[in-house]
């Protein structure tokens, strides 16, 4: 069975909208495109390429998808070839626009095309940056790995990691590293529900 990598640039208040630019997303106002870029160092971008393997798949929502097909296409380099050479599963109502392939819609029920991936043969799949996505991949338990490169800003407002459609769980992490620009790079496993207790009855 494939891995699911879920990977994301996120701030200290959880918002994970527009960090690559500004205008990669400005939905509902937001103002705040590339927050993430002054904190981009050599460390920051070797986790990136650590994280992502050396042979993956990607899992996109529609969103992410248009804003990596805009820019991808017109890079060179390593990264580029990566994600240009991937095959893409995109959850999108409008399958017959996508372009930028290879890619494959996952279909009407986007869970039930994630398993559908996910049981096959092939590659790890990677999660870029979709707030639509992640908490689906939570709440449906077909996440195998969050990391999350949370870097030293605060936001304030914008699209967020997870959403109330999520269970309440736990993550167990598994590794951490720090980068020089202070961006420190967390990865998790799901850990089963969330448990709950009293540091009163601790106290006993």
């Amino acid at each position: 069975m494939r891995q699911v990598r879920i990977i994301e640039h996120i701030s200290l208040d959880g918002v994970i909208q527009a960090p690559g630019g500004p205008d990669e997303d400005a939905a509902s106002g937001f103002e705040w495109g590339g927050w993430a870029f002054p904190f981009h160092d050599p460390e920051v971008g070797e986790a990136i390429v650590a994280a992502q393997g050396e042979g993956y798949d990607l899992l996109l929502g529609r969103s992410t998808y248009d804003i990596f097909a805009g820019y991808w296409p017109h890079q060179e380099g390593p990264m580029a070839e990566s994600l240009n050479g991937a095959r893409k599963y995109v959850a999108t109502h409008r399958p017959e626009s996508l372009e930028w392939g290879p890619v494959e819609a996952l279909g009407a029920d986007v869970a039930d095309g994630i398993r559908r991936v996910k049981s096959g043969a092939g590659p790890d799949l990677i999660v870029w940056g979709s707030s639509t996505l992640t908490p689906l991949l939570i709440a449906e338990g077909l996440a195998d790995e969050v990391v999350l490169l949370v870097f030293p800003v605060m936001i304030g407002r914008g699209k967020r990691i997870f959403s109330d459609v999520a269970a309440p769980s736990e993550l167990a992490l598994i590794d951490v590293k720090a980068a020089g620009s202070g961006v420190i790079i967390n990865r998790y496993k799901p850990a089963g529900p969330m448990r709950t207790g009293s540091f009163a009855d601790a106290a006993d």
